[in-house]
């Protein structure tokens, strides 16, 4: 028993990583892979509920949050040189998790019944979430000042990546200029940025969660089925599409990464199902 608390526990952390990678790298959302490890609706009824089955809750969630600052901190550092070096070979790892954990997050969604409307819900979304990420940059075009208030504004971002799945708040901090002032503040722990930051995300996702909960009550799998439309068009997004100078070699590891990520991501939805 105690060998299968000790996995559990370990799994958590590992989600927590990825989930922290969510608010830190392009293109990637926290919300999203919370969704796809399989703790995304846990995670909003606890919002909504705080104080329902507290202390159970806060040891489930424990080391979903030490991993999820684990992540940041540790891209953080890694973050600028392993996606200004391998930005290719690296997007293709996370592309190849979400592929690999699709099936577990399609039976989720369907758990609770399927039919035409959900499905027309989710290509709609697919449609209409691919264009506004495509065409959304013209909409932070240039730098914002970055102070209290603006970071605040980022920490809400992020706070949304965590409630609306597939939404990548760095995409948006990349189109305002706040992207790697972020990185450099948290990796330096400057608290002018970290602060703030922080009381946005709390912000935003204490106000929000209700509202997704409450959402989750009356219409699980059509609130599902939008997320999985997001969901893919965000992945669309994050497929690399710059391969100058590219050798043979690059093009094997791109292909190496893509069947690592997605037997990573099957394993971890494997491991879900094992001790859900």
């Amino acid at each position: 028993m105690e060998k299968t608390s000790s996995k559990d526990w370990i799994l958590r952390f590992v989600k927590g990583m990825f989930i922290g990678s969510g608010f830190i790298l392009p293109g990637v959302s926290g919300g999203a892979l919370a969704a796809i490890f399989g703790i995304y609706e846990r995670i909003i009824s606890f919002l909504a509920h705080i104080t329902k089955n507290f202390k159970e809750n806060v040891l489930f969630f424990l080391p979903v949050g030490l991993g999820g600052l684990t992540g940041v901190f540790l891209l953080s550092f890694g973050v600028s040189f392993l996606l200004g070096e391998f930005e290719t070979i690296i997007l293709w790892f996370f592309v190849g998790c979400i592929v690999g954990t699709v099936p577990s997050l399609w039976k989720e969604a369907g758990k609770k019944g399927r039919n035409k409307v959900d499905t027309i819900i989710m290509g709609v979304t697919f449609v209409l979430a691919l264009l506004f990420l495509l065409y959304g940059e013209t909409l932070f075009d240039g730098q914002v000042e970055q102070n209290t208030w603006t970071w605040m504004m980022a920490g809400g971002l992020i706070g949304l990546g965590l409630i609306v799945p597939g939404l990548s708040p760095s995409n948006f901090l990349v189109y305002m200029g706040m992207y790697k002032a972020m990185s450099d503040g948290i990796k330096t722990v400057d608290f002018g940025v970290i602060v703030p930051i922080a009381i946005g995300g709390l912000v935003t996702v204490l106000a929000l969660s209700k509202v997704m909960d409450y959402i989750f009550s009356i219409a699980y799998s059509k609130l599902f089925h939008f997320i999985l439309g997001v969901v893919f068009a965000s992945t669309i997004m994050i497929i690399p599409k710059d391969y100058t100078g590219f050798s043979l070699m690059e093009y094997g590891l791109c292909f190496l990464m893509l069947i690592g990520g997605t037997l990573l991501g099957s394993w971890m939805s494997r491991l879900e199902e094992k001790y859900k």
